[in-house]
């Protein structure tokens, strides 16, 4: 049985990825320090194949001992976003990089790293031409600097690859809701509106449940797939923040959005993404915006405070 060793495994995307990978047959070992005081694998501890070690993803002795029973890593642990991250820059540094070289330095040869950074390392894209794994990447953050330098370790060290994910959405046990879409259809259920800061910008998108099955689909696909890294995103979601908020009003008609006459969004990310190399493997996404917007109008019903968000 393949053992994954997954740091950070109960944030928000380890919540939807853990239980994924137990029920796909594998043993998996989540080291988390629960930094948000979250339950959210309560429900994985009734496998006898699930471990939770809590503790520090920059603890050298004690990944050096973790890493003695995996077959493969799945870093998770990170400040995930900009705004985090510049609250805390040191954790963003340490935890972000410093961590997952550790993991590089530490591992054997023969261990496998499946590694998810961000598409944000494009920082702003030409005018209508699609980002490929091939542009240069110029973050212009330190989140995004913090995780193309990690993701630059991985794949210097080989037998791993690196997932550019597209900003995440969709309902997980650990919610956040500071990301852009979970953002923009809390306030369109609960507030009826939202200003927009240069609504213009563009992003691309990605369901948080198709995040957790290009993980199971690169272990089984790894060897045609290893030492490269992949865009993971929505061909059909390369969308200003306007665009955005026109398909959240389809699905709630009451949703009033504007443009403010003044500020400026601190996040100047601005580009679309093609997620072609990552088509040609085979793989296919199963949540579509408008499906992962349903959910979280569902979800939305449910939750009622700030808690969950990163900042």
């Amino acid at each position: 049985m393949t053992h994954i060793l997954v740091t950070g495994g109960a944030g928000y995307l380890g919540s939807v990825l853990t239980p994924v990978l137990l029920e796909a047959g594998y043993e998996v070992t989540v080291l988390d320090n629960f930094l948000f005081r979250q339950a959210s694998l309560a429900d994985c501890c009734r496998y006898d194949t699930f471990s939770i070690v809590r503790g520090d993803c920059r603890d050298r002795e004690l990944i050096r001992k973790l890493l003695s029973k995996a077959d493969c890593v799945i870093p998770l642990a990170a400040l995930v976003g900009a705004p985090l991250s510049e609250r805390d820059r040191v954790g963003a540094e340490t935890i972000n990089r410093d961590a997952v070289r550790l993991i590089c330095e530490l591992s054997s040869p023969s261990q496998r790293i499946l590694f998810p950074t961000t598409n944000s390392g494009y920082g702003i894209g030409g005018a209508d031409k699609h980002c490929t794994e091939e542009t240069p990447l110029r973050p212009i953050s330190l989140y995004g600097v913090t995780k193309v330098e990690a993701e630059q370790a991985v794949l210097d060290r080989g037998n791993g690859l690196t997932f550019r994910l597209a900003t995440v959405f969709g309902m997980s046990s650990r919610m956040r809701l500071d990301l852009l879409v979970n953002d923009f259809v809390y306030r369109a259920v609960t507030d009826r509106a939202v200003v927009l800061f240069e609504s213009q910008f563009k992003r691309n998108f990605i369901h948080i449940r198709d995040v957790a099955r290009v993980f199971l689909f690169a272990l089984d696909q790894f060897e045609s797939m290893r030492d490269r890294p992949f865009n993971v995103g929505l061909d059909d979601a390369n969308l200003s923040k306007w665009e955005l908020c026109e398909r959240i009003r389809t699905h709630v008609p009451q949703f009033v959005f504007l443009e403010a006459p003044i500020g400026q969004d601190p996040d100047k990310r601005d580009y679309i993404v093609s997620n072609a190399r990552l088509a040609a493997t085979g793989f296919r996404t199963e949540w579509p915006l408008d499906r992962g917007i349903r959910e979280l109008i569902q979800g939305c019903t449910i939750l009622r405070n700030s808690l969950y968000a990163n900042v």
